[in-house]
């Protein structure tokens, strides 16, 4: 089943227990400075399906993922890495994930689009051409 989201379908996301743990607790913290983008993520959480941390299907926008993805409003392709509000630096292309693009991102699969206001409110949808995971040490 397919939720509607501003027009449009929302597509399936994933995430892992572990990380839908950590970032569910950073967007309740973050509730009373940005309630709109930590309402987006908390929906997001409830409606994910949520995996063991070593059976995270292929190919899903996680913490510390490298992301490619297209603006099919604009045509513009962007690659960006998805992190936590501490690490974020726009100018090297690391988003956070409590921004509107960041919770838009996170989860989602390669091939999937999905309509997410921007920061002025506007719908943008976005689609996911590539994932490249975090290099574990």
């Amino acid at each position: 089943m397919h939720d509607v989201f501003e027009g449009g379908v929302r597509p399936p996301i994933h995430l892992t227990e572990t990380e839908s743990d950590l970032v569910g607790n950073l967007a309740l913290q973050a509730e009373h400075k940005q309630p709109v983008v930590a309402a987006m993520l908390l929906t997001e959480i409830e409606r994910a399906e949520i995996h063991r941390d070593d059976r995270l299907p292929d190919g899903v926008v996680t913490l510390g993922a490298e992301v490619d993805f297209v603006d099919e409003n604009s045509r513009r392709l962007q690659t960006v890495k998805l992190v936590m509000p501490g690490e974020a630096n726009i100018s090297i292309g690391q988003i956070s994930i409590l921004t509107p693009m960041g919770a838009a991102l996170y989860g989602l699969s390669v091939g999937h689009s999905i309509d997410w206001p921007d920061r002025s409110g506007r719908p943008r949808r976005i689609r996911i051409l590539a994932v490249r995971k975090p290099v574990s040490n």
